[in-house]
Formats: structure tokens, sequence, C-alpha cells
């Protein structure tokens, strides 16, 4: 009977998996048993330790519901998020640069008429974003959906709202874009936010002293057939958290610098009704092939 220490004990699992049919499935369990092994020995880990991380994983998946992804924002907190993204989009080709999907993308969102308002009952002040999708080498793409979401001017998102299941989604949208690969519509300016600091999450955060911050920025998940899935972010340009996102999401690329205006309409013809903010941004889609997600509940709609 094999005597197995601590040593010993990582080539018996890893053994424990050769008949596994998947090659893929058997490298990427074999590579984790190293990895959670190695950690193990190189931290002395102990049994309260041990103890405390099972209850810390547990208590995270207990905070999950159907509005909200706990584990996400444990990945997107710990870097994981942004390092799956980095080795899955090394090359860009002047492509627009990929961020993180984040826990908010949830429920319906509804196909709406370029230069809808996506926030007609929020308090905040007016923002008209422009958009235009294209290829690589400038070429419109029509016809495309793109999916926008964005927290209000208090920093909650509208499934963080008591008042969810009853009012419905909010400042978030699907748009189609015209001949010309346009898209465009009306929301208010967002602001800097926390993430939830109510779960496990959010106590590893405060306890370990780092801010709970992420930049102020727009939602855009863009599917074009014959293209690479685009999920990412445009931030706003002089946000204080650019340097310091707590899901280390922000690159220059996606950056926007926001212009202030007082003309008396928007770009659309419709009257702006006081001063109002400009967002402008090109989306480049890389050619390729893959599956975007679909927002949590509507997924499981679907599957039901």
């Amino acid at each position: 009977m094999p005597q197995f220490n601590d040593t010993e004990l990582t080539a018996a699992v890893i053994r424990s998996f050769e008949e596994t049919p998947d090659p893929r499935v058997k490298f990427l369990l074999e590579e984790l048993v190293k990895s959670l092994h190695e950690y193990v020995r190189k931290t002395d880990l102990t049994f309260d330790e041990w103890g405390y991380a099972i209850d810390f994983l547990t208590r995270v998946g207990q905070k999950c519901t159907a509005t909200r992804q706990e584990f996400i924002l444990l990945s997107d907190v710990l870097g994981v998020s942004m390092l799956v993204d980095a080795v899955n989009h090394r090359e860009r080709d002047g492509a627009t640069e990929t961020t993180v999907l984040g826990p908010f993308y949830v429920g319906e969102h509804k196909p709406m008429p370029h230069g809808a308002d996506i926030s007609p009952d929020l308090d905040g002040e007016l923002m008209f974003v422009q958009s235009r999708v294209t290829d690589l080498a400038g070429k419109p793409l029509a016809n495309v959906p793109v999916d926008v979401w964005h927290a209000d001017n208090d920093g909650y998102y509208d499934s963080q709202r008591p008042t969810y299941e009853t009012t419905g989604p909010s400042s978030r949208a699907r748009f189609i874009t015209d001949a010309d690969g346009r898209f465009f519509f009306r929301t208010i300016l967002p602001c800097s936010y926390p993430i939830p600091t109510d779960g496990p999450v959010g106590e590893m955060i405060l306890q370990t002293r780092r801010h709970p911050m992420r930049p102020a920025h727009v939602h855009f998940l863009v599917d074009a057939p014959g293209y690479e899935p685009l999920i990412t972010h445009v931030f706003i340009e002089g946000d204080k958290y650019l340097d310091s996102d707590v899901v280390f999401g922000v690159k220059d690329d996606l950056i926007s610098k926001i212009e202030k205006r007082s003309d008396a309409v928007t770009p659309d013809g419709k009257p702006a009704g006081g001063p109002w903010h400009l967002m402008t941004y090109d989306f480049r889609m890389k050619p390729g092939k893959g599956n975007a997600p679909k927002p949590m509940m509507a997924a499981e709609k679907e599957d039901a």
C-alpha cells in the first residue's frame, strides 16, 4: 500500500487522471493539482487556514444569485479575469482592446431604436453616446447587435436595486448597427463606484486595505458574425481611479475624452434641455469566431 507524503502525493493524484478521455481536461486537472499542491507546500498551509479558505469559498457560492455572481467578482479582484482575457487576446492587430465582462451582465437587453434614452427615470447629467462598428480596415459592419450597460448616478446597477424585479432593466439595452455601422443613444453620465462590499469578496478587499472602487465606464458587448465577440468598457478620461481600478480592467485604448457641450440639440437633432456630455468611440472588430456570453437570468430562461 502506498505511503503518501508531501512529495509523493502529488504524483499519485496526477496518475489518478491517466484514463481521462479528453486530453485537454486531463491537462487542466493535472496542472491544477500541481499548482494547488505547490501552494500548500510553499506556504506550509495550516488546518485553520485551510478551513478558512473552504469557508470563504462556500460563502462566495452562497452569495451568488440569479442577479449576482460573487465568483466572477472574486475572479475580477484577484486579477484572474483580466489574466484569462490577456492570454486569449495577445494579438489584437489593431482591434479594439478587450476587458472584463464583470458580474452585472444580467437580465434582458431589450432592442431599442437609435437615439433612445436608456436611463429615462434616473437622475444625472445627460450623456449622448455615438459609436460605430467597423472591421480592421474601417469598413462599416451593419446589423451588428451591441449590448450596453452601466451603473447609475449613485454607482448601482439596476440588478442591485431592491425594486429590480418590479421595475425591470435600466441603463442597459441592445442596439443594432445601421448600414454605416453606427448606433447612438442617450443616457446619464456614469460615475465611479465601489464593487459590492456586503459579501465575502468585499470583506477580503476591506481587510487587505484595498479600496473597492472602479472608475466610471460604460460596458459594451459587440457580437458581429465572422468576428471575435468583443467584450469591453469605455472609461471616462480624468477619473481618479483609472490607475487603481479594483479589477485591473483599464487599458489606455479604452479611455475616452468626454466632451462637455452646451449646444441646444444633441447630434440626432433632439433638444438637449441644458448642458450635456458627448462620448464618441468606435469599435474595430477582429476577424474570427467565438461564442459571446449570455446575460445571467436570460441564459437561465433559455436553458429551462
